[in-house]
């Protein structure tokens, strides 16, 4: 049951799997384990860039595809839902409705991009998404009258999701019962069902001709395949299910704006998990959202706690201030890279499949235990 859920892509490495596992358990019971706001909105971004980073890595890490434009889609997605919640009022139906104009938006977009731009060059191709993205984000700058301009748009959800509503007055294990948590599980399922799905995808034939693509494009087009549909295709998968990730936060969020899913420093921080975690492993986009957001967001409360502890030495809390959390988040990503450089995903797959080399007795005709495993590798 366990494999058929996994799509016959289990983490093969014990490590790998109590990880996931922990995660899973820690998202599961995030707003129980932790209590405050923050720690229940780290947990929600975590789910949300899942979805994402794993949406992007589709086309870097199966495809071979460099985007800068995954963040319109995000930003598409995220902008469906205010917009459809500002003008409908708080309701299921205006979310439904934003939503699925999204998708329709991002399903169009993506099939131009894909077909006018991927038989281009990869670098022409990662140029011209690039313009995309930079062009709709202008573009959502100056519609104020739809999109709120740079002030963005603030809008209510239905009201059992508002934080206001109380489902239940007596508090479980000290957390209250209310329409917040309630928003944080729906984000949590629809993420583990969008994350299973990708995994789905990759481990289907489509997946696996995807892989052969990133691998060698001449040879795919050769055996019969036709690199520009698959990519095409590939491209607008990746699109709807950024678009639904950004539908995802602005949910949590109630407020969209351009600097809110839209920012070019998301797309970098995109790439960032993505190497982290490990291209080509959907297992990545997770371990990698993990370890980002909670660096991301924590790193300065610990900057903090040491710079305090070292205060009799000027020099040395100085370099420990809170507001240098950006230097030290950088060098923890490079000395990261540099000992992950499959990320940490593939890091720990390898070390699952170095097997202790066992010698064999020599056997007759004076063939050592070498010669003869050699042979067998050979035959």
């Amino acid at each position: 049951m366990l494999t058929r859920l996994l799509s016959n892509d289990l983490p093969r490495s014990r490590v790998l799997a109590v990880v996931l596992v922990l995660l899973l358990l820690a998202l599961a019971g995030a707003p129980f384990l932790i209590h405050g706001v923050k720690a229940l909105d780290v947990a929600a971004k975590i789910l949300v860039f899942i979805v994402l980073v794993a949406s992007f890595d589709l086309l870097l890490g199966y495809t071979g595809i460099v985007s800068f434009a995954h963040t319109m889609f995000f930003g598409i997605g995220a902008y469906g839902v205010a917009v459809a919640a500002t003008r409908m009022g708080p309701g299921w139906g205006a979310l439904l409705v934003g939503t699925l104009c999204a998708l329709a938006l991002s399903f169009v977009l993506a099939l131009a991009i894909g077909l006018f731009s991927l038989r281009v060059r990869a670098i022409f191709f990662s140029m011209i998404t690039l313009a995309f993205a930079a062009a709709f984000q202008t573009l959502a700058s100056q519609l104020s009258e739809v999109t709120g301009g740079e002030d963005g748009l603030t809008f209510k959800m239905p009201e059992v999701l508002s934080p206001s509503f109380q489902w239940s007055q007596t508090p479980l294990f000290g957390v209250s019962l209310d329409g917040r948590l309630l928003c944080y599980y729906l984000l949590f399922v629809l993420a583990l069902v969008l994350f299973l799905a990708l995994l789905r995808i990759v481990n289907s034939p489509f997946g696996r001709v995807l892989q052969a693509i990133r691998e060698n494009e001449f040879r795919a087009e050769a055996i019969g395949y036709r690199v520009v549909v698959y990519r095409t295709i590939s491209s607008i998968l990746s699109a709807l299910f950024a678009t639904l990730a950004g539908a995802m936060l602005a949910i949590w969020l109630r407020y969209n704006g351009p600097d809110t899913t839209l920012s070019f420093e998301i797309m970098l921080d995109v790439l960032l998990i993505v190497v982290i975690g490990g291209m080509g492993t959907i297992y990545g986009a997770a371990v990698g959202a993990a370890l980002f957001l909670v660096a991301q967001s924590y790193l300065q409360d610990l900057l903090k706690l040491a710079s305090d502890a070292v205060a009799g030495v000027p020099w040395l809390a100085a370099l420990l201030s809170p507001d240098r959390w950006l230097l030290w988040l950088g060098l923890l990503f490079v000395l990261s890279v540099y000992h992950f450089p499959t990320g940490v995903v593939g890091r720990l797959r390898a070390l699952r499949t170095r097997a202790p080399v066992r010698a064999v007795p020599p056997i007759a005709g004076g063939k050592t235990g070498e010669s003869r495993s050699l042979q067998g590798d050979i035959c």
